[in-house]
């Protein structure tokens, strides 16, 4: 691996990384929004959204062949956003403006403990990219020095 890559790696990771938290930071903003849209007359609830990753060598052989090389594009892009399927969360409330017939208000399907372990985990592997970048730059500088 030469350091041009590893650059590049940390790059996407980092641009991933910040996209995911962004996301979460949605998430968490609209935990309590009962009506993201209305649909045919009824409000509609704010749906979890989620990052899918993957990874920029894909499939085909001639891609894993460069990669593996050295000259293939290496890292980490964002594939999708996607929204949660699970299901929302009926609250009896008769004096919401957003109750159907029956008095329930559908809230999102948020957890905010859950939001704050993702963005946990996106913030740690941020900084984990940083210090790779760091320590690569470092390398770098060493190496110039070489010379002198």
């Amino acid at each position: 691996m030469n350091f041009g890559s590893s650059f590049g790696i940390s790059a996407s990771a980092l641009t991933a990384n910040r996209l995911r938290m962004d996301v979460i930071s949605s998430n968490v903003a609209n935990a309590e929004t009962t009506r993201a849209s209305v649909v045919d007359g009824k409000a509609v609830p704010y749906r979890r959204k989620m990052v899918v990753l993957e990874s920029t060598e894909g499939d085909s052989f001639s891609n894993i062949l460069k990669s593996k090389m050295g000259s293939g594009d290496e890292g980490v892009r964002v594939k999708s956003i996607v929204e949660d399927p699970s299901p929302l969360k009926p609250v009896y409330n008769p004096t919401h403006p957003d109750a159907d017939s029956d008095g329930y208000v559908y809230m999102p399907n948020v957890d905010i403990a859950k939001e704050m372990v993702d963005m946990l985990s996106a913030s740690r592997s941020y900084e984990a990219n940083v210090t790779m970048l760091n320590a690569t730059k470092a390398m770098v500088s060493k190496a110039l020095e070489i010379g002198k």
